[in-house]
């Protein structure tokens, strides 16, 4: 029933297969095994995809009914037979623990008191990693790609910035009006992280391929701690968010300017397994999700945008559901 679901969600049995996790040869099996059972075509094939015949359309209208009054009946079977609390493996990035490290965990004992909580601190690779092996639940993920067995929300964008240190008696400050274009911003010696693991990089290297403007990175580093040494120092600039160096940006040590024609951005989504089960405090987590959202939009301001309506300065709620 969660397969027709979905299939007829999607209208479309590849994209149905990536999303659930499953070889489409065998999604096809059960829908033909359901079909049998029942004596009657559920699923029309056609050349854009597959439609719900009357009676998928049924089913598939009484069988989100019925899924979500099982998806409940587990969270009711949990809450009274569990002992111990729900556990929740939480992936966040680097960034995020820089800006929200002081209150982060402080935020998920508020706001879970009853689930067990633990963070997993790494780059979107490794997050991604950890949610497909079942070692997360639940993550936010900068330009993550689509995956399958998982799901994923675009929620937050965050402008790039052209960061360097001071000019001589230049003053620094956050003011939006601070532009440089992309051809000017990459006439600068920059350092940013290598190739192969460098999601900022690819980024601006995509951008620039596409404007037919040369990019060249003069200093290949893994560490941002040894990028944001070389530009305080001088000797390079670089292209990061506010997230990564607002310390420095806020303290003077260094000038942020936002590069515009055109904007480079990059995406926060929230994710989590397709078949990821519901938490006993559901409501507890999606609490903390979206506080953590706000506090992330609140510190990282005003370059950082939530995907609302009209994609305004503030969140839309999020939900697992």
């Amino acid at each position: 029933m969660r397969y027709l679901v979905k299939i007829v969600d999607l209208a479309n049995m590849t994209a149905a297969g990536q999303a659930l996790g499953v070889a489409q040869p065998a999604l096809g099996a059960q829908i033909r095994q359901l079909e049998s059972e029942l004596g009657m075509q559920l699923l029309q094939r056609h050349s854009r995809g597959v439609a719900p015949t009357e009676a998928g359309k049924l089913l598939a209208k009484r069988g989100r009914l019925i899924l979500e009054e099982v998806d409940q009946l587990h969270r009711d079977l949990k809450t009274l037979t569990d002992a111990a609390p729900d556990h929740l493996s939480f992936g966040v990035s680097p960034t995020m623990v820089l800006m929200l490290g002081d209150v982060l965990l402080a935020m998920a004992k508020e706001d879970m008191p009853d689930v067990q909580f633990s963070l997993i601190e790494e780059r979107t690779p490794g997050l991604t990693d950890a949610l497909q092996k079942g070692q997360a639940e639940v993550g936010f993920l900068f330009d993550v790609e689509e995956h399958a067995g998982l799901d994923r929300r675009a929620v937050l964008e965050e402008d790039l910035l052209l960061v360097t240190a001071p000019a001589a008696g230049v003053q620094n400050s956050n003011n939006q009006d601070k532009l440089i274009s992309l051809e000017e911003a990459l006439r600068h010696d920059l350092v940013m992280a290598g190739a192969a693991r460098g999601v900022l990089r690819k980024i601006v290297a995509a951008e620039a391929a596409r404007m037919s403007v040369d990019f060249k990175v003069a200093f290949d580093v893994h560490s941002i701690t040894a990028m944001k040494a070389m530009v305080l120092a001088g000797k390079a600039a670089t292209i990061i968010p506010y997230s990564l160096a607002a310390h420095e940006i806020d303290s003077g040590a260094l000038i942020a300017r936002k590069i515009d024609r055109p904007g480079l951005t990059r995406i926060l989504y929230l994710v989590q397994r397709s078949a990821r089960l519901p938490l006993a405090y559901e409501d507890q987590l999606t609490r903390f999700l979206n506080r953590t959202l706000e506090t992330y939009l609140s510190r990282t301001a005003p370059w950082t945008r939530g995907f609302g309506p009209a994609r305004s300065p503030s969140l839309a709620k999020i939900s697992l559901g």
